[in-house]
């Protein structure tokens, strides 16, 4: 299950805007790389939205079936925002129904069809 948390207008590069939904999917339990110990977070991904700022503000904690997941990206920097520190991320987080999820795991690819 996923709730949505937000909502913020994004900019292309052509200058054109659109919106984005702000999903945080539920609480899991990490362990720190740097002290080892364990403490709890939430991912957060953005989704394109064709909503108009009105019912993107309306849909703010409504929750749907479905999980945030990460999955494997080519090579990218990323700045953490409270410490100003560039570090080079090899993933990214999307949103993934239930449904979509449950089927790629159980379909079996054709060519390993008899």
């Amino acid at each position: 299950m996923v709730s949505v948390i937000g909502y913020k207008s994004i900019e292309k590069e052509d200058g054109e805007s659109f919106l984005v939904l702000v999903l945080q999917g539920g609480v899991e339990s990490v362990k720190s790389q740097a002290t080892g110990k364990m403490y709890f977070t939430a991912r957060t991904v953005n989704v394109p939205a064709t909503f108009d700022e009105e019912t993107c503000k309306s849909l703010i904690g409504s929750q749907f079936e479905g999980i945030v997941k990460k999955v494997a990206s080519d090579p990218y920097e990323y700045t953490i925002k409270e410490t100003g520190e560039v570090v080079e991320l090899n993933f990214r987080y999307e949103f993934v129904a239930d449904t979509e999820e449950i089927i790629k795991e159980q379909v079996v690819a054709a060519e390993f069809v008899a």
